[in-house]
């Protein structure tokens, strides 16, 4: 692929013929994707999990139950035990990545203290593990419709 034809900021929706159980079914947001390889969060698989429960392992006090009611997302089969979170760009994160102008995401505990009070972006995901390909992994599975980007 040419980087013009790079995934960023793309949904990826999984072919029914994509039997692999990590990924059946599924819709993934592509926020990387160079030729270094590709990451993404998978943004339709809820855990049992609630931000409330990541939050109180955390010690960080909740006054926001909007944002502490919210089901925590299983980002993808790698590093389950990290936090990611993808919102709108706003603030000033300690590791914050963007992906587009108005969204970025970020895995330090800076922004879950800001969203548990109240004060963080105002649209915001949380996703524990993200979706990766190896370099040129990903351009091989769309060759073999295994993706529907759009």
């Amino acid at each position: 692929m040419a980087s013009t034809d790079y995934l960023n900021d793309q949904f990826l929706i999984a072919m029914p013929g994509l039997e692999d159980p990590n990924f059946a079914k599924a819709v993934t947001y592509v926020c990387q994707h160079n030729e270094s390889g590709a990451l993404g969060i998978t943004i339709n698989r809820p855990s049992d999990l609630h931000v409330r429960d990541v939050l109180k392992q955390l010690e960080i006090e909740v006054e926001n139950e909007q944002w502490a009611d919210q089901r925590v997302l299983v980002g993808g089969p790698v590093h389950q035990d990290r936090g990611f979170v993808l919102h709108r760009t706003s603030g000033d994160w300690t590791s914050s990545f963007p992906v587009t102008a108005t969204i970025a995401l970020t895995t330090s505990k800076d922004i879950l203290e800001a969203l548990a009070a109240g004060r963080g972006p105002d649209k915001a995901i949380l996703a524990l593990g993200y979706a990766g390909w190896a370099p040129g992994q990903l351009e091989a599975e769309m060759l073999q419709n295994s993706w529907l980007s759009t």
